[in-house]
């Protein structure tokens, strides 16, 4: 039914009047925009176990609601998506495309492609040129196979294909980077590098064909005069945005710098018409106006916050609802049943053959020459042979300016899809980063190890530890920890630094690519954590850089970018991989000085657990209230200003962690340590405790205990051995005090309260003594923690010292479940009356 699109109505006056609102534009878009996030959110979640960028949901979707798929129900496609609606359809979805293009821009950072050196340049450059070669080969087939592929000039067609079959869409390849934890391998950053360099000259040859293109059929017959103006007048205006708008962009910058309380909106709505006014000069010209916003996103600094604080911005609105429109408006144009027959099936065969073949050989050559690994190499031409959206862009501009048929458009967006699909299966089989193997040998404090398993009984042998970060808040409080545990002649501390960044749908590659260039040894080569003002990019990187530089700690920073539920894999792994002897971990907690806690974050509190099911090494979680002190500078190593730790201590292997780092404090002239020991009543070990797994209970409210059976009276003689021990090592710079215990969560409380100790050190009692297995029964407000530190970390006990729980490594220990308390008194336990007995379930 033919539709004056003159007499089309914005909205209706409602079904009460008599009247469809699907019959007018606005509630209609309404219901299309809803049926295409609906439809793409729930492919992305069918695809999640496969690790597909969401990208691969989207375009899928199109499809699917497309021709191909749902619209062979003409009732549908004329009631949902009428002709009529197709212009208002991708007008708003081209607005989605104008910013998406803008902030591909604004995540390329020229500075950072000069700086990224011959080898990517030489990369890139190859996995450009033989795809772009290829592509006019299989141009010359398809013009003579598909019917009515001649109709468009020689120079469009096969311009327009060499720039399909050569693209490597630089922000799907940084979120596959992600997923598959490659970003900071030499891989990954060599594949960004070169990604860079390739989406910078496939925006050229864009350029170039639109350009030539025209009006597509049209397009042979002009004057070739007009493809010369409209490339004379692109490089102007490229000439004009790097000499005009990009000094007046950073002067913006710096106006918007942390300096400056907040950001003026006048100076985002001014870069936002910016992005409008520059596509609408590049459509003047006649190159497409994605052209303009694209290079108004490289006109921005990246360095300082004023790039993250646009894409924070605009990002989810673009990327979470405009632009699924655009591939819905993709998949409306796409029937894949026009490709019929052996000859077309065979075509796309060829075409998807030959992409994946010169892009994956080129870049495998380059990088052989380039001496890198040939397993490497494979690598990374087959993540160079990611396509995605920007591929979609290409073949739409293609389609619009009749340069690509019906036939031939299918084939290509089927070519995109393909080739973007195999590419985390295919490098998740054939590259997987050396990893050591699992030593299994208990790496803690007690008795430290070296990497090659050899015991370090030596006082001058290297202490290593992993501290890992949040942010900036975490740093005081760490590096105040830390400092505390080096003694002034012994265990030099070699220290490795972790900064977890979670990865998040909305995480923007600029912000991956950062973070992957500023990482540090231990997934990469030396990196210089500096730009080109001299500035830093990481504030949590610099103030341990500068902490190292005081004293003689060798601090070695990195970046861990992982989903939260995978981010424990990181932590695990470089703990293993370095030999060290704990790791540190800040709790989902952060204290405000008040005694109050804000929470920053249930995920990371999972973080935790996980690391302290799967490490290789002894364990602490830092509940810091205030640690770190107000001030925001750097402890010195001379530090003279005393801090008081307490060492709660129980017994068990835990406690005696705690122990032996109370040790290494002590030999800290600026630490004052007293072992705090509570003892049982006289008489009172006559009574047991019998303690059997439950795993029915929630791991969530109750503690867990270790399942693995100990002898207690040898248990009782090492904590015996280790206090003797401590109290003949630092007699004179520690002090030692007995408690008796006769009500335990008092007694500790009373001393976090106190407020005479910065910080407490205790076990988390995997094994607890009898006086902490009465406490099994508590509901637990953080079971990760054990029942002692969870009565010192939870709020609303007005304990004002920060808390650190520490775990000791051992194998034998790792299998927990929660527990129920039996019974008490003299018939509990048979064997022994001071045995805990983890006995299986009856």
């Amino acid at each position: 039914m033919a539709v004056n699109i003159t007499a089309i109505k914005t909205s209706s006056d409602g079904a009460w009047q008599g009247e469809n609102p699907l019959n007018y534009a606005f509630p209609l878009l309404i219901v299309q925009t809803t049926l295409v996030i609906v439809i793409s959110r729930c492919l992305a979640f069918l695809l999640k176990p496969l690790r597909q960028p969401k990208v691969i949901a989207e375009i899928v979707g199109g499809i699917i609601l497309g021709p191909s798929v749902l619209g062979r129900n003409k009732t549908y496609l004329h009631r949902i998506f009428p002709s009529w609606s197709t212009p208002i359809l991708e007008s708003v979805a081209s607005i989605g495309l104008l910013f998406f293009l803008f902030l591909v821009g604004l995540e390329l950072d020229l500075n950072s492609i000069r700086r990224s050196g011959r080898r990517a340049l030489g990369i890139a450059a190859a996995g450009i040129s033989l795809p772009f070669v290829s592509g006019i080969g299989v141009a010359f087939v398809l013009r003579k196979t598909i019917d009515g592929a001649d109709e468009v000039g020689y120079s469009q067609f096969f311009v327009f294909m060499g720039v399909a079959l050569s693209i490597t869409a630089f922000p799907v390849l940084a979120r596959i980077l992600a997923e598959l934890k490659l970003l900071t391998t030499q891989v990954g950053e060599t594949a960004m590098a070169a990604a860079a360099f390739n989406d910078v000259a496939a925006w050229v040859l864009l350029a170039l064909a639109v350009a030539l293109a025209g009006n597509g059929t049209g397009g042979e017959h002009k004057s070739p005069l007009v493809s010369v103006w409209v490339l004379l007048s692109g490089v102007a205006f490229v000439v004009f945005m790097v000499v005009v708008i990009r000094p007046a962009m950073r002067w913006v910058a710096r106006r918007c710098s942390p300096e400056h309380e907040a950001v003026d909106e006048a100076y985002i709505c001014l870069t936002l018409a910016g992005v409008m006014v520059s596509g609408f000069m590049t459509d003047l010209i006649g190159i497409h106006s994605i052209f303009g916003a694209f290079v108004f996103g490289l006109m921005i600094p990246k360095e300082g916050e004023f790039a993250e604080r646009l894409i924070e911005r605009i990002e989810d609105f673009v990327s979470g609802l405009l632009l699924p429109l655009y591939f819905a408006s993709s998949g409306l144009k796409t029937d894949v049943a026009t490709i019929r027959g052996a000859q077309s099936w065979g075509l796309l065969a060829l075409v998807i053959s030959t992409a994946c073949a010169g892009k994956i050989l080129g870049t495998f050559l380059v990088a052989m020459l380039n001496k890198m690994p040939a397993r490497e190499s494979l690598t990374l031409g087959v993540l160079m042979n990611t396509k995605g959206l920007v591929e979609l862009i290409v073949l739409n501009i293609g389609k619009e300016k009749k340069v690509l048929n019906e036939e031939t458009f299918a084939i290509l967006v089927l070519m995109a899809l393909l080739t973007t699909f195999i590419t985390t299966p295919i490098v998740m089989a054939i590259y997987k980063p050396a990893r050591r193997s699992s030593l299994r040998i208990p790496r803690k404090l007690q008795r430290d190890y070296s990497p090659s398993g050899a015991s370090a009984t030596k006082g001058g042998d290297e202490l290593r530890i992993l501290a890992c970060v949040h942010g900036p808040a975490n740093v005081p409080s760490l590096i105040n920890l830390i400092e505390s545990t080096r003694g002034p002649k012994k265990s030099p501390l070699k220290l490795y630094i972790m900064h977890l960044v979670e990865l998040t749908e909305r995480s923007s590659s600029i912000v991956l690519a950062r973070r992957a260039r500023m990482n540090g040894l231990p997934f990469g080569g030396g990196h210089h954590l500096r730009n080109r003002g001299g500035e830093f990019h990481d504030r949590v990187a610099v103030a341990f850089e500068a902490y190292g530089q005081l004293g003689r700690v060798k601090v070695r920073p990195m970046t861990a970018i992982s989903a939260m539920p995978t981010m424990h894999e990181d932590v695990c792994h470089v703990a293993e991989d370095k030999g060290v002897s704990m790791i540190i971990l800040p709790f989902h907690k952060h204290g405000r000085g008040d005694a109050a806690m804000d929470n920053v974050g249930s995920g990371w509190r999972g973080v935790n657990q996980r690391v302290l099911r799967n490490a290789p090494c002894s364990v602490a979680v830092l509940v810091d209230r205030g640690l770190g002190g107000q001030a925001q500078q750097t402890p010195v190593p001379s530090a003279t200003v005393a801090q008081g730790v307490c060492v709660v201590f129980f017994g068990g292997p835990d406690d005696r962690e705690a122990l032996e780092l109370g040790g290494r404090m002590a030999e800290h002239p600026g630490v004052k340590v007293t072992v705090l020991r509570f003892i049982e009543n006289n008489g009172a070990e006559s009574n047991g405790v019998l303690l059997r797994p439950t795993p029915e209970k929630s791991s969530e409210k109750n503690y867990s205990f270790s399942t693995a059976v100990m002898d207690r009276e040898r248990e009782k003689e090492m904590d015996e051995s280790a206090v003797a021990q401590f109290r003949r090592r630092w007699d004179g710079l520690a002090e030692y005090t007995e408690r008796v215990a006769s009500n335990i969560v008092e007694g500790v409380l009373a001393i976090g309260r106190s407020g005479e100790f910065e910080l407490i050190v205790v076990g988390r009692g995997r094994f607890p003594s009898k006086m902490v297995a009465e406490l099994a029964e508590r509901t637990a407000d953080h079971a990760e923690l054990g029942p002692i530190g969870d009565i010192l970390a939870s709020p609303g006990h007005g304990v004002v010292s920060s808390v650190l729980v520490i775990q000791q490594h051992d194998v034998a220990h790792m299998d927990e479940a929660p527990v129920s308390k039996i019974a008490d008194g003299n018939n509990a336990v048979g064997r022994t009356s001071t045995t805990i007995t983890n006995a299986s379930p009856v």
